[in-house]
């Protein structure tokens, strides 16, 4: 298992001065909420490894626990540092709570915090995959035979069914895309277990990859979308 360097990190207490780990929310010698340190972040603060599958349940718990510790009622008559410490404490773990609970988001999250930033729009199109490149020019050119249709007084049914079927090949993409980024979720997961430092960072580099296709793919369902309009859209 890869150490948790970010442990080790200290934070002093502002009423009596302690040296405080990072990962504690009340000074470990007067039992006041410390203020919210810059080293931290979101799996730290809520007491998880960088995991990438995380158990929702637990997750829940543990956001329910901190948010009674951090509520402001509870610090009403504290002192300002006190009060300003649960607000931060309470916005950060709101934050963090939208942004692990989903998926995708701790992907990114857990990227950036990993120095795996989102690459460029040049840099990003130079890697699309050329089969992914070639749905794209296909979409593109059945969205203009489908407005030709329009324009030549296609009833809605047969647009809404030609639009159906140029949406099925890129959902059953975004599916397949989906699977995937799973398979490498459990896989930095396992390297993250057996400290594979290096297979981790290939893991996080393929995940990045994947996670700009997605992009693309979700892209074009959107187009698809705002073609089929109304109530047709929504029941995608």
């Amino acid at each position: 298992m890869e150490p948790d360097t970010s442990a080790v990190t200290i934070q002093p207490c502002k009423n009596c001065g302690t040296q405080a780990p990072v990962d504690v929310h009340f000074c470990p010698r007067c039992d006041r909420i410390l203020t919210l340190g810059r080293h931290g972040d979101y799996f730290t603060f809520f007491g998880l490894p960088r995991r990438l599958r995380v158990d929702e349940a637990d997750l829940d718990q543990r956001f329910r626990a901190l948010s009674r510790q951090f509520h402001p009622d509870y610090f009403y008559n504290a002192s300002s540092t006190e009060r300003l410490a649960s607000l931060e404490r309470s916005s950060y773990l709101n934050d963090g709570f939208r942004t692990l609970r989903e998926p995708v988001d701790r992907i990114e999250y857990l990227l950036k915090l990993e120095g795996f930033e989102p690459k460029g729009a040049h840099e990003a199109t130079a890697q699309v995959p050329p089969e992914l490149l070639e749905e794209v020019f296909e979409l593109n050119e059945q969205l203009e035979a489908i407005q030709q249709m329009r324009a030549d007084g296609a009833s809605e049914a047969e647009v809404a069914a030609a639009l159906e079927a140029a949406r099925r090949p890129i959902q059953a993409s975004l599916d397949d895309h989906e699977r995937q980024l799973n398979l490498l979720m459990a896989q930095h997961d396992a390297e993250w277990e057996r400290g594979d430092a290096a297979g981790r960072r290939q893991t996080l580099e393929a995940l990045r990859a994947q996670l700009m296709q997605r992009t693309y793919l979700t892209n074009l369902l959107a187009t698809v979308r705002r073609e089929l309009g109304g109530d047709q859209a929504a029941r995608l």
